[in-house]
């Protein structure tokens, strides 16, 4: 028996398992980028407006370290797709990394790797089948984001540029994600050291990026995301920069298969420290214990949503400048729903936050399916924890978080707007309510994945792709002209319009009850079917 016997045994399951979510998922990006195309090319149908954007954009430090900088004032292209460019590499390095995490450290500590090696398996099949769903999944990502690209009117040149650069980064993060599964014992701390080392990359690429000329510009080819950015797409078309991140990849799966063959089955390099021999009184409870699972993710989400905030704040400075056009500014108020450039420009952004609080409350949610299959929760519940008692800490942990988040992210956007718009004490309260409103569209589609948790504990990932589809249609829906009666399938479209827009307290009560209904349905559905 070979090391890699089994690997396509291994690959046609993977692909099984995920037949659902990743073309959902490529589904997502690929319209995020045609869509921004789209409209761009209709906002900007002269050199003049589009230099003014450029300029606009590379003279405003906050935007320029969040998106990254404008190479070529005059292309369309580029200036269509620079949010997309960096950020974008940011989300297609994730999702590559998790993939490579979620088929190989985590199906060695639910123990299904153990007890498939026991039969005709080679040791590096896992690794090497959770590598080729990820690379390919990006590489795929990219091919049909560049013809989509190209569909939208984009010269075919610079779309397979920018294809390339998702492709790259996917690869360069998909090579931290084989390396993070060999380091720790657990898929969470896997998924967490590459969240880090994303985060970091981001953080030299928005200095590299935010340097003045001749200062220290060369510290954005510190970062992978950096790589993926120096491509240039739609200006220059540097292909020879995705050497540097295949390099990267080749040089991390080396590494990864060398610590793989050192290193027990279901063991780690760094082994989990143990835990006190008496449980702290602070876990006495079915909510501490849930308190205590969530912590560390609500603190990462917190910090990030308040810097969020705190950006999208200051740009909001800046936006007459940004969307120049008469056309600009149209489009702009027709998606954030209001007249009005600034709370336009505000609106359509707390949207986009609210949009991904509900990435939280999902993951928080779907914390109850994963402890019932490591088989964490029937213990549990064998004891003196009611099921509603355990289902309603980590439901609380989900809703509350998601409050948090919204609400630190209206914080910060309220305080760096009015500092930079010179009216803080009117500013401040606006955010916050704008923040607030948002919640109870927020609160159904963590409601959905309670739903599926109780009725269809299988499906539960399928709450992921209702909040694709939702995003599809609040981000794109208007862009494409879809019919109102499809785009009011999304809770978000029923939330009042803050600021600058009409309140109205119908749609936010139905819309929390709704949410009541849905998590009330899936409590009364866990009660009824067996664990497991």
């Amino acid at each position: 028996m070979t090391n890699f016997a089994g690997t396509t045994t291994l690959l046609r399951l993977a692909l099984r398992r995920d037949r659902v979510i990743l073309p959902v998922w490529i589904l997502v990006f690929v319209a995020m980028a045609a869509g921004s195309a789209k409209a761009s090319i209709d906002l900007y149908p002269d050199v003049a407006s589009r230099v003014s954007a450029a300029n606009t954009t590379n003279s405003s430090a906050a935007l320029v370290s969040l998106y990254g900088r404008i190479f070529d004032p005059t292309s369309l292209g580029e200036l269509s797709l620079f949010k997309l460019t960096s950020f974008g590499a940011l989300l297609v390095g994730l999702l590559a990394a998790m993939l490579v995490v979620r088929h190989t450290r985590a199906e060695e500590e639910t123990g299904r790797l153990e007890l498939l090696s026991a039969g005709v398996l080679g040791r590096y099949a896992a690794l090497t089948a959770g590598l080729i769903v990820s690379i390919g999944t990006v590489v795929v990502l990219g091919l049909l984001t560049a013809l989509s690209l190209i569909g939208s009117g984009l010269p075919a040149g610079g779309s397979f540029a920018f294809g390339l650069t998702w492709i790259v980064a996917g690869l360069a993060f998909a090579g931290v994600g084989a390396l993070a599964a060999q380091v720790t014992e657990g898929a969470r701390p896997a998924n967490g050291i590459t969240a880090v080392v994303l985060g970091v990359s981001y953080i030299f690429r928005a200095i590299g990026d935010s340097a003045a000329d001749g200062g220290t510009r060369w510290v954005s080819w510190f970062s992978p995301i950096g790589w993926a950015q120096q491509i240039r797409p739609y200006a220059g078309d540097r292909w020879l920069v995705a050497l540097a991140p295949i390099a990267f990849l080749v040089l991390l799966v080396v590494a990864a298969f060398a610590l793989l063959r050192r290193r027990d089955v279901g063991a780690g390099l760094v082994r989990p420290r143990p835990g006190p021999p008496v449980g702290a009184p602070s876990l006495r409870s079915p909510l501490a214990l849930a308190w205590r699972l969530h912590r560390g993710s609500l603190y990462a989400w917190g910090f990030g949503f308040l810097l969020l905030g705190f950006v999208v704040g200051n740009i909001a400075s800046n936006v007459d400048g940004f969307v120049a056009s008469e056309g600009a500014k149209e489009m702009v108020q027709k998606l954030g729903g209001v007249n009005g450039i600034t709370d336009a420009f505000l609106s359509t952004e707390i949207g986009v936050l609210g949009l991904l609080a509900s990435a939280f409350g999902i993951q928080a949610a779907l914390r109850l399916r994963s402890e019932e299959t490591a088989l964490r929760a029937e213990p549990l519940l064998a004891a003196g924890v009611t099921r509603y008692s355990w289902l309603a800490s980590h439901v609380l942990m989900a809703l509350l978080g998601t409050g948090v988040l919204i609400l630190l992210a209206g914080l910060g956007s309220g305080i760096s707007s009015g500092a930079s718009l010179g009216n803080m004490g009117r500013q401040l309260p606006r955010m916050l309510a704008a923040a607030a409103v948002q919640l109870p569209a927020i609160w159904i589609v963590t409601a959905l994945a309670v739903l599926l948790f109780g009725l269809l504990p299988k499906l539960t990932t399928a709450a992921w792709v209702l909040f694709g589809a939702f995003l599809l249609l609040g981000q794109f829906g208007p862009l494409f002209d879809l019919p109102q009666g499809l785009m009011d399938v999304s809770p978000y479209a029923h939330t009042p319009r803050l600021p600058g827009g009409d309140f109205s307290a119908t749609p936010v009560i139905v819309l929390a009850a709704i949410a009541a209904i849905l998590l009330a349905v899936g409590a009364t559905s866990f009660r009824r079917r067996d664990i497991g």
